[in-house]
C-alpha cells in the first residue's frame, strides 16, 4: 500500500519516473536493473552539481592568493570555458533534466572567475571587465535567441576545442617543467567529475556527442593530473643530526 504523502511521492516520481516509483515503493522490487541505473544517474548527477559548487574554488582562490597566473594557459582557460557554456545552453535549451547537466552553470560561473584573474594578472583590469560584459551578453544570446541547431553546432566543435584545451595545458606544463599556479584539487576533481559525468549523459541524455564531449575531457583531466604526479617535487629527507664526539 502507498502510504507516501503527495509532497514525497511527487519528488520521487520526478527524480525517479512514475514506473520506477511503483516498482520500488508499491511493488518493492528494488532489483529492477532499468530503475537502479535511474536511480544511480540521478545520486551521480545531483552529487556532480553539488561538488561543483567548490570543485574550482581552490584554482580561484591559489591565483587570488599568491596575485599571479603564472603557469595558467589562458585558451585552455577560454576553451574550457567556451565547452562549458556551449554544453549548458545545448542542455537547457533541449530541456534535458537539470542533474544531466546543473553543475555547468557552476563551473561556468567558476571558470569565468578564473578567466578574468588571468586577465587581471596577465594584462590588465580593464581587459578583465570588458570580456566579463561580452561574455554575460553572449550567454544572453545563446539561450534566448540562438536556434537550437545552432546550438548543437555549438556543442559539437567544442568536442575537439575543449581536448584541444587541456593538451594546451599540458604543453604548458612540460615547457614550464611543472603546473605553476594550477590547483591540484581543482583538477583531481573535475577528473572525477567528468568521469561520473559519462555515465550520467548516457542514462539521461543518450546524446552523443554530450557522451564523446565528456569522454574527451576525462582524457584530458587525466593527462594534467598525470602530470601533477609526475612534477611532484619529492619531500626532502630530514637531515640526521651530527653526533657529537665522546669525551674519551
Amino acid at each position: 500500500m502507498d502510504n507516501s504523502t503527495p509532497l514525497i511521492k511527487q519528488l520521487l516520481v520526478t527524480l525517479l519516473s512514475e514506473k520506477c516509483y511503483r516498482e520500488f515503493f508499491i511493488n518493492f522490487n528494488f532489483l529492477n536493473v532499468m530503475c537502479l541505473k535511474i536511480l544511480i544517474s540521478k545520486i551521480l548527477g545531483y552529487a556532480i552539481i553539488g561538488g561543483s559548487l567548490m570543485v574550482k574554488v581552490p584554482q580561484v582562490m591559489k591565483i587570488w592568493t599568491n596575485e599571479s597566473a603564472q603557469g595558467v594557459n589562458f585558451l585552455s582557460v577560454l576553451t574550457d570555458l567556451y565547452a562549458i557554456t556551449a554544453a549548458t545552453s545545448y542542455s537547457f535549451v533541449r530541456s534535458f533534466p537539470f542533474s544531466a547537466y546543473g553543475e555547468g552553470l557552476f563551473l561556468g560561473v567558476q571558470t569565468l572567475m578564473i578567466a578574468m584573474l588571468v586577465l587581471k594578472y596577465n594584462v590588465n583590469s580593464v581587459i578583465s571587465v570588458i570580456f566579463t560584459s561580452m561574455y554575460a551578453v553572449a550567454v544572453y544570446v545563446l539561450i534566448a535567441m540562438t536556434p537550437v541547431q545552432t546550438l548543437w553546432s555549438m556543442q559539437a566543435t567544442s568536442v575537439p576545442v575543449l581536448f584541444a584545451g587541456k593538451l594546451m595545458q599540458a604543453r604548458t606544463n612540460y615547457v614550464n617543467s611543472g603546473t605553476g599556479q594550477l590547483s591540484a584539487a581543482t583538477c583531481t576533481m573535475l577528473l572525477f567529475g567528468s568521469l561520473a559525468r559519462v555515465f550520467t549523459s548516457i542514462q539521461e541524455t543518450g546524446d552523443s556527442i554530450i557522451i564523446v564531449t565528456y569522454l574527451l575531457a576525462t582524457l584530458g583531466n587525466a593527462i594534467i593530473v598525470g602530470q601533477f604526479i609526475y612534477y611532484r617535487k619529492p619531500t626532502p629527507a630530514p637531515k640526521k643530526k651530527k653526533e657529537g664526539k665522546k669525551v674519551q
